[in-house]
């Protein structure tokens, strides 16, 4: 029924042309502006902006008026004069006010929440670039050089395993990965380039594809600047972070800009971090008369650190070590990224545009730990190193078709593309000292290539958007095993479907309800894929959210959704132990609640909240907690901008979470209050950031754990875990010019 359901919908007839008005709307770089919504005032007929800013809105006729509006610009009332001639818009940008968003009728709606936060509360360093989405929480347990771990929607994601990140398209996550499957390192992002942030929550969308079970984000690059800017922030633990940020060229042609980001730190702990890190960044957009567009993007990204890893509780209380002592500060690491990407939007006739993007990326990891310390071996310790070298190839096509009609409007886009990744000496082998090799557990190279195609639609009916999609994937797995005496390439490969359903009802424009269905997936380490059923190597995710957004007032904003989601395997991938932990079929189900209001013109209030409920199908009640996964969240603060005057206080809750299947061992949970602070004074900007205002003690990461130190006869497993940061006081100078 699902599937004629699907069909019926992607094959619906359209039929009924009217006279439309057609028109492009550009943002203050004469840069196409998507997602502007148009209404025309006599029939309240509307309609939102594509990808390359087009827009088509029937029936009209000369002499009607439309207004345009979009968060962060000036609104617009423009009285049609010539129905029949193409009518280009260039938004101003304005102070922004909540009264400014509209609900369109859009699947991804939900997207005013980053704006919103990004323009009243900016981003101030990388670990904050992941919390801009709403319920999504990361701990840091490496030294500041290793990507985050990242929990969303009752997922312990690892590093990625069930979330998809990208960065202007450029794929984040890493399959395969000598660490962890789904790997995603955002470090190479320099905060102050953001633009938008583009997310969802759950598996119903079409183009997102490999790990995307709990959603996706999308962070957006600017394509020019308003202002150089050069700025030096200073902080506790030596810290020391330089930014710069130069346009090369601004025109309404051509915008081209560098950014660098220095920064070094020791960290809280007894035996330094030395973590350095350096970023380097060029985007260059040009933008043609038929309103083609090309952008280029290339940067680098070098990361060197020294970690204090995670430690056993019992020492702590125990007196043997403090919070920020170490049981092994040897670890540490090195990573390197080099990232060339090409985008151009070609317009082919005024209802139909394509889509390229080809990238490339260049990326090494070393990294050096020790979770169990003698465990294993109790002479030299359980220190274990995971390498590899990595090139990944990819590109994409992707066709958009507009067609007006009497009921609204008709978008299909179809596509194609493919990724692969050359994974050369993928290693996990135990180590002494980070100098000498004791064994090697696993070494090989790795070959994964992923060939895609989807086909997407939305159907407008009035006040309805119906929203289908279907994406197929093909996997190749290789391996080469280095540890055989005898040269073989072991190989895997299968292919899936996975559609997808958005019903999206606009009651008006302060209130949508959406329901949304969908299958996705993220695939297995290739060397678990090698070592598994066919069946096993790509389990599927089933999902579906019921919600709404509302505005109950013109500067209050709600958004709510209840959300259930199924899978029918999580095998995990433990890089850390080279082996493969299958935990059966799981469900989750929760609830998502977020807020925005404006208090008064220069006050802004935000809430979110989350309750999820996680657990194993296949096992008896008392031990079927999934570890680690989150119950409830909480984040909210208050941000004032006010002339030159900008200030902000945040506050996070993580509930405590069972930290094995029987909830034996409990993670606790905390609560932390961030304060920022700053003054425009002509060209300069003044800064005062606090984290942990109040001091409190408490874990960032932790995990239950079974070590041996060296002088136990007997293995425990207790909550081991990595401090989260005192009290840390930052100052900054900002210059524009």
């Amino acid at each position: 029924m699902r599937t004629f359901l699907f069909i019926t919908l992607l094959l619906l007839p359209v039929f009924g042309y009217t006279q439309s008005l057609q028109g492009v709307i550009l943002d203050n770089y004469q840069l196409p502006l998507p997602g502007v919504y148009v209404v025309h005032t006599s029939s309240d007929n509307h309609t939102h902006t594509k990808d390359n800013g087009t827009f088509n809105l029937s029936p009209i006729q000369s002499g009607d008026t439309i207004q345009v509006s979009f968060f962060g610009f000036e609104a617009e009332q423009i009285v049609i004069q010539d129905i029949n001639k193409k009518l280009e818009i260039s938004m101003t940008v304005a102070t922004f006010e909540l009264d400014q968003i509209v609900i369109g009728q859009d699947v991804k709606s939900i997207n005013f929440i980053s704006d919103i936060d990004l323009k009243t509360n900016p981003v101030n360093s990388s670990q904050e670039i992941l919390r801009k989405v709403p319920g999504l929480f990361i701990g840091q347990h490496a030294g500041g050089g290793k990507a985050e771990q990242i929990f969303l929607r009752g997922f312990d994601i690892d590093h990625g395993t069930d979330i998809t990140i990208t960065a202007d398209g450029l794929p984040v996550n890493m399959v395969s990965h000598a660490h962890g499957q789904g790997y995603a390192d955002l470090h190479f992002v320099i905060p102050e380039t953001i633009k938008k942030i583009d997310f969802g929550k759950g598996p119903y969308y079409a183009d997102k594809g490999n790990f995307a079970t709990a959603g996706y984000v999308d962070f957006q690059l600017k394509e020019g600047l308003e202002n150089n800017l050069f700025s030096i922030e200073a902080g506790r633990f030596n810290t020391l972070r330089n930014v710069a940020l130069f346009n090369l060229l601004q025109s309404e042609e051509h915008n081209a800009y560098v950014a660098a980001e220095y920064m070094l730190s020791d960290g809280p702990f007894e035996s330094p971090q030395n973590f350095s890190r350096l970023n380097l960044m060029g985007k260059y957009t040009a933008q043609f008369d038929n309103l083609d567009k090309l952008s280029i993007l290339i940067s680098h990204f070098d990361s060197r650190w020294d970690a204090s890893g995670q430690i056993p509780n019992r020492m702590v209380e125990e007196g043997a070590i403090s919070r920020f002592g170490a049981i092994d500060d040897t670890e540490g690491g090195h990573t390197g990224r080099t990232n060339i990407a090409v985008s151009l939007n070609k317009n082919i006739d005024k209802n139909t545009f394509i889509k390229n993007r080809l990238f490339y990326s260049l990326y090494d990891f070393e990294l050096y730990s020790n979770f169990t310390f003698f465990l294993n071996d109790p002479i030299n310790g359980d220190q274990i190193r995971q390498y590899e070298q990595r090139q990944i190839f990819g590109a994409v096509s992707e066709w958009n078709h507009v067609l007006d009609t009497k009921k609204g409007e008709t978008l299909l886009q179809a596509a194609i593309g493919f990724r692969y990744d050359n994974s050369d000496d993928n290693e996990l082998s135990r180590t002494l000292n980070r100098k000498t090799t004791l064994s090697n557990i696993q070494l090989g190279d790795i070959d994964e290539s992923n060939l895609y195609a989807y086909l997407n639609s939305e159907f407008e009916l009035g006040n309805l958007l119906i929203n289908p999609g279907l994406r197929i994937d093909y996997f190749k797995f290789n391996y080469v095993n280095a540890l055989d005496s005898l040269y073989s390439t072991q190989s895997q490969s299968k292919w899936m479907a996975t559609p997808n359903l958005n019903i999206i009802y606009n009651q008006n424009r302060s209130l949508q309800f959406f329901f949304k269905m969908g299958t996705g997936f993220h695939s297995n380490d290739t060397r678990l894929v090698l070592d598994t059923d066919k069946k096993d190597i790509l389990p599927l995710a089933y999902g579906a959210d019921l919600g709404a957004i509302w505005k109950p007032t013109r500067r209050t904003v709600v958004n709510t959704a209840f959300w259930y989601l199924f899978l029918e395997q999580e095998f995990v991938y433990v890089g850390d132990e080279g082996v493969v932990e299958p935990s059966g079929k799981t469900r989750r189900l929760g609830i998502d609640l977020d807020i925005r209001h404006q208090v008064f013109d220069w006050l802004f209030a935000d809430a979110d909240l989350t309750y999820t409920l996680a657990r194993s199908i296949e096992e008896p009640d008392d031990a079927a907690y999934i570890p680690l996964a989150p119950v409830l969240t909480a984040t909210g603060g208050l941000n004032v901008r006010k002339d030159a005057f900008s200030a902000g206080i945040q506050f996070r809750h993580l509930g405590d979470r069972a930290a094995t299947e029987d909830n034996s061992i409990i993670a606790k949970g905390y609560n932390i209050i961030d304060l920022n602070t700053s003054y425009r004074w002509k060209r300069l900007r003044l800064g005062i950031n606090v984290e942990n205002l109040f001091n409190v003690a408490w874990n960032e990461t932790q995990f239950a754990t079974e070590s041996r130190l060296f002088n136990e006869l007997e293995p425990i497993e207790e909550i081991h875990f990595t401090p989260g940061t005192p009290i840390f006081i930052k100052g900054s100078i900002q210059y524009q010019f």
